[in-house]
């Protein structure tokens, strides 16, 4: 059985990169201390959606005896960064390992977020605005959410950030979402 000193000893043999004074524990070295671990375990990618140049992907962490431990998605915009220019599609999948791993306990000594998170922040001025001011979110669109089961606390998860940061455009998206999952349907 695999304990949380297990754990911690493969995140031991990690190595982290400053940013900004936080370290930040990048995705190949979360893989190297899963694998410490859990050496017959799996890390598995899906594309759920694809489609005018935004990809979401999720990543899903096993443990090699039919066991999921954890799912992480990540969503990237083509072009929104240097790097996303010509690889989003990767970039979004290692985000997503990443934070699967991190809700296994690997790399996560200070944060879920990877150094890869972190550096391809498409503009860290505007998120630590965002961040600082928050919005109120349309009763409507809230409304709305509730009668299609979309849970805020999945949702700020899904979108890297605290609930209490989520905007309106988040929420209109992922409803949108949703109901395009649903086949455009209104009703339940």
């Amino acid at each position: 059985m695999i304990t949380y000193e297990d754990i911690t000893k493969a995140n031991s043999q990690t190595n982290g990169t400053d940013i900004k004074g936080k370290t930040y524990i990048e995705v190949n070295q979360r893989i190297k201390a899963f694998r410490m671990v859990y050496p017959n375990g799996s890390i598995t990618t899906d594309i759920i959606s694809l489609a005018d140049g935004i990809v979401t992907i999720k990543a899903t962490v096993a443990n090699g005896e039919g066991g999921t431990l954890a799912t992480g998605y990540a969503q990237e915009k083509e072009s929104s960064s240097y790097i996303n220019k010509t690889s989003y599609i990767e970039n979004c999948e290692t985000s997503a390992v990443g934070r699967a791993l991190g809700f296994c306990g690997f790399g996560i000594d200070t944060s879920v977020a990877s150094y890869e998170d972190i550096a391809n922040q498409e503009n860290p001025a505007e998120a630590e605005k965002t961040a600082s001011t928050g919005e109120q979110l349309d009763k409507t669109l809230l409304a709305e959410a509730e009668r299609l089961k979309i849970e805020l606390p999945k949702v700020a998860a899904y979108l890297k950030k605290p609930v209490e940061n989520l905007t309106n455009a988040d929420l209109q998206r992922c409803i949108d979402q949703k109901t395009k999952a649903m086949g455009g349907a209104k009703n339940d």
